[in-house]
């Protein structure tokens, strides 16, 4: 008798929360952008249509209520992921080591990448509209994967070797920070706004 089992998963965690927090988050998210010089300047330099405060701000909940129940949510679901990954965690914690935020403009796009130093990473997004651009996840063996053929258009999602996700309002990506992933560009007319973040081992 022949049997499958499957080995070496890559868990992609999805939760909605709703979109309670996203109207007070967006005019958050356009005041925050439209003064932090820094974050525009850096976001120019670097090339991204948009503004990022990736490089100029570390302190989003204090600067609004939402971010900071924003956060509590996040805690919450971060810790479910580490369950399921069955993560050895003894007396440590998974600590949010960085959050930021993301107005991207028509023709704003992410290069695929990784987070080093972390351990979850993920995407909770506010404002999207059509056009936005997905989120893709890349199989971490493509490197290895050698004379290895392609995958049928039809494959089962856990065969795939590119996963995109379509962002909605309220949806919350969670994944390893080792997993590369990149986004699409926009081709919407206004803003794509998006809330990103890391968690380390405390």
């Amino acid at each position: 008798m022949a049997a499958f089992e499957t080995l070496f998963v890559t868990s992609l965690y999805r939760a909605n929360l709703g979109a309670r927090l996203n109207p007070e988050l967006e005019a958050a998210a356009l005041l925050i952008a439209a003064e932090d010089k820094a974050g525009r300047r850096w976001a120019k330099d670097h090339g991204y249509k948009g503004y990022t405060s990736y490089a100029a701000l570390d302190d989003l909940p204090l600067r609004a209520p939402a971010f900071a129940a924003l956060v509590k949510q996040l805690d919450r679901h971060v810790a479910a992921f580490a369950r399921h990954a069955d993560f050895e965690l003894r007396r440590r914690k998974l600590k949010l080591d960085s959050l930021w935020l993301n107005v991207m403009h028509k023709g704003a796009l992410h290069a695929p990448h990784i987070h080093p130093h972390a351990v979850v990473s993920g995407t909770y997004y506010v404002t999207v509209p059509a056009g936005s651009g997905a989120i893709r996840f890349e199989d971490p063996r493509l490197p290895l994967m050698m004379a290895a053929p392609s995958r049928r258009k039809n494959a089962k999602l856990a065969n795939r070797l590119f996963v995109d996700v379509e962002p909605k309002p309220g949806l919350l990506l969670l994944w390893e920070s080792w997993l590369r992933h990149g986004v699409a560009e926009s081709t919407a007319r206004s803003p794509r706004i998006s809330i990103s973040f890391n968690y380390r081992l405390d």
